[in-house]
């Protein structure tokens, strides 16, 4: 078997077959694949996630996360966007949780029924208040200023100590998976 030259032409090539060509494949491929893992579809497809898939779904939920739904600015990316960390590595922080929810799905919840998965589904760490909700609402702006019921409780709000997501404010997010009701809204 006559082998090329070991020129510069066959090195070229060589490491454009071996280096280039495959590296930008799987550049590509992972991009693709954390665009998809945004998706309410990619979420709510373990099925102990489909009730909350079902109230984003559903056009006559008033859930939090139903309205955010549907507002086009967010769409099939609502569970991407409440839940992602922010910040300089927030997406390589939620991703890794993710990774972490497909580990936990196929090792332990992938028989479990929905309804025993209610009960022992938690979050790892409660969600920072309001600081989600502050990436898209500030809290400064004049329309949500504009709003008496925004004004009065200000500084607990930025401050951390009353959830907008909670009981006499906007609503639970996810309403049938809420924490047992407190005796004060403010922490």
């Amino acid at each position: 078997m006559l082998r090329p030259p070991f020129v510069r032409v066959t090195k070229i090539w060589l490491l454009l077959g071996f280096g280039i060509f495959p590296i930008a494949a799987a550049f590509a491929g992972n991009v693709q694949g954390f665009e998809a893992t945004k998706e309410r579809q990619f979420c709510g497809s373990c099925h102990v996630m489909s009730l909350h898939r079902d109230d984003s779904d559903n056009a006559a939920s008033n859930s939090l996360a139903a309205r955010h739904a549907r507002n086009p600015m967010f769409g099939s990316e609502n569970c991407y966007v409440c839940h992602a960390d922010y910040g300089m590595f927030g997406t390589i922080v939620t991703k890794a949780g993710g990774l972490r929810h497909v580990w936990l799905y196929l090792t332990e919840y992938r028989n479990v029924p929905v309804e025993a998965a209610k009960a022992t589904i938690h979050l790892r760490a409660p969600q920072k208040m309001n600081d989600n909700c502050m990436q898209c609402h500030s809290t400064k702006d004049t329309l949500w200023l504009a709003v008496p019921d925004h004004r009065a409780p200000l500084e607990a709000e930025r401050a951390g100590r009353l959830s907008c997501a909670s009981e006499g404010c906007h609503g639970f997010a996810h309403p049938f998976f809420r924490a047992p009701p407190t005796k004060a809204r403010i922490l």
